[in-house]
């Protein structure tokens, strides 16, 4: 079945429609809007938003953390399997939220801040809001079916819900996550130190 050619009265409603001072208004700030925001996501990222950003020093931490309204801070110890499992997942989340920074600092290199803020068991993950802690992720605990095995959006939606991250995006459920335990996945189960004890 053909589509049968405009009538005039279908022409003359589209020629109202493109002339309708509303209209041109409404498609103008829309495409304002959609610049802003473009504007914005443009300037976040070349702040270092949407990256998993190692950090070498604790001064560059608090730096970041006192300037920067929420950021999420992993304590890892490059050799632990469990802080290579957190880093994956972390890496996943950080490009598809914007408003906050994803930091992970080596706890050899952050002394200061390591027994300031007792960080004891390996990986720890800190959630800041306005420089202040909002949630505390230590080892795999809460995030998970089991002690080893969580996904990306358990991690996600975990903090949704402290406020440092805006909405669930569902990144990469089946992808790092899955199986991420022993067994497969990020990890694997031929890494048999089970200490997360750094100190």
């Amino acid at each position: 079945m053909t589509a049968s050619p405009p009538s005039d009265d279908e022409d003359a409603l589209l020629d109202i429609l493109d002339n309708d001072p509303t209209l041109a208004h409404l498609r103008e700030a829309r495409k304002q809007q959609l610049s802003h925001e473009l504007k914005k996501s443009a300037q976040q990222r070349s702040a270092g938003f949407g990256t998993y950003t190692t950090l070498a020093s604790e001064k560059a931490l608090m730096d970041i953390t006192t300037t920067t309204r929420k950021c999420i801070v992993h304590f890892s110890k490059p050799d632990f399997n469990r802080c290579r499992i957190m880093d994956a997942h972390l890496d996943a989340l950080a490009p598809s939220h914007l408003s906050a920074r994803f930091l992970k600092i080596d706890v050899e290199h952050a002394p200061f801040l390591v027994a300031k803020l007792g960080v004891k068991v390996l990986p720890c993950v800190i959630a800041f809001v306005g420089g202040v802690s909002a949630d505390r992720i230590v080892g795999f605990e809460g995030l998970g079916y089991s002690e080893d095995t969580f996904e990306t959006g358990d991690l996600e939606r975990r903090l949704v819900g402290t406020g440092v991250l805006e909405g669930v995006v569902g990144v990469g459920d089946a992808g790092v996550g899955a199986g991420a335990g022993r067994g497969g996945g990020v990890g694997g189960a031929d890494d048999e130190e089970d200490d997360d004890e750094w100190d």
